[in-house]
């Protein structure tokens, strides 16, 4: 570890023990220059400007009609600038948002370079469960306290997400020199998987994340974001802030995302889920969906509301496989008052 085998399924109690996942799914761009944070606070559902030192912070990039393109993991300091701001998201769609971010950075001093593979940052770690902190402590004095903040360390960067299996959950990057020196440990002590592993834990944590398959498909509220703490709606204006102020203020959101477990292996993101009550249409999609190590998935799937209440729900068709609903690890506020 890392490796280009491939890793094993975690189970969600593996998970819970403790593991170590070597992420390699995820896309990285620096914003440097004196306009950085206020261009991105321009473009993003979240504060930019006041995005301190050691926060860490999800947002979302909307289209004019309020669709997520993309959500970000966010936090200061690049490699070449401590004011800047790194955007984590999906790889797969990183150059064509880098792209279409740069169209608009226009006289502001800003500039958007990829930096999945710089030194710094060239292997990223996901790690979590009850023993995950002990084995962090071999090499770091001091951890990040609360969820959604960060340390700097001649080690990496180490971001602490929100919480999965009642435990914290990490993403550290590093070297390649770094990671080769604690991999034994690493292994040792923890329960080692891939980017499934990372994205089971994830999904338990109850944090989504847009990739192809749904780009376009949700409006924030629709995926949980604001109850994340990704939609600041108290800032100026972004694409699409119009309607997801609307959204929220007026009440007319009727869709949430649940946890669920499905027993069909080849389940992804974008699939479609029925309620069996109303056959005819899809009630929702699935956002994200990773191997639970028990031959199906664990999945976010964004739903009616109407539909996740009543509980019968079925993957691809009426007639396809249940939905097994599980306790999200926050509150689903209803929007449909």
């Amino acid at each position: 570890m890392p490796s280009d085998a491939p890793y094993p399924a975690l189970t969600p109690v593996e998970l819970s023990v403790g593991f170590v996942a070597c992420v390699t799914d995820q896309g990285l761009i620096a914003v440097q220059g004196d306009d950085a944070a206020s261009f991105l606070h321009s473009q993003l559902t979240n504060d930019v400007e006041h995005l301190g030192a050691d926060d860490v912070r999800l947002a979302g990039y909307c289209t004019p009609k309020g669709r997520l393109q993309a959500t970000f993991t966010m936090w200061r300091g690049t490699a070449d600038d401590p004011n800047g701001v790194m955007l984590q998201l999906a790889r797969e769609i990183q150059p064509a948002l880098q792209k279409r971010l740069s169209m608009f950075v226009l006289r502001a001093k800003a500039k958007l370079a990829d930096a999945t593979d710089a030194p710094s940052s060239a292997v990223v770690l996901g790690l979590g469960g009850g023993m995950a902190e002990a084995v962090l402590q071999t090499w770091f004095d001091v951890l990040p306290q609360q969820a959604y903040t960060k340390v700097s360390h001649p080690l990496g960067t180490l971001l602490r997400l929100g919480d999965a299996f009642g435990a914290p959950r990490y993403l550290w990057l590093t070297s390649h020199d770094t990671a080769n020196t604690v991999a034994p440990v690493l292994a040792d002590r923890l329960n080692v998987g891939g980017n499934d592993a990372w994205r089971l834990a994830a999904i338990h944590a109850g944090v989504p994340q847009v990739t192809a398959a749904t780009q376009e498909q949700f409006v924030p509220q629709m995926i949980n974001l604001e109850l994340l703490g990704g939609v600041n709606f108290k800032k100026g204006c972004y694409p699409g802030q119009e309607i997801v102020a609307r959204s929220q203020y007026l009440g007319k959101l009727k869709r949430r995302t649940a946890l669920a477990r499905i027993a069909d292996p080849g389940l992804s993101a974008g699939a479609e889920v029925f309620a069996v009550s109303d056959p005819s249409q899809p009630c929702g999609m699935v956002v994200n969906a990773a191997a639970n190590g028990e031959g199906g998935v664990d999945a976010l799937v964004e739903m009616k509301l109407e539909a996740l209440e009543q509980g019968v729900v079925r993957a691809r068709s009426a007639d396809g496989v249940p939905l097994a609903f599980l306790p999200m690890p926050y509150v689903l506020d209803k929007l449909d008052v």
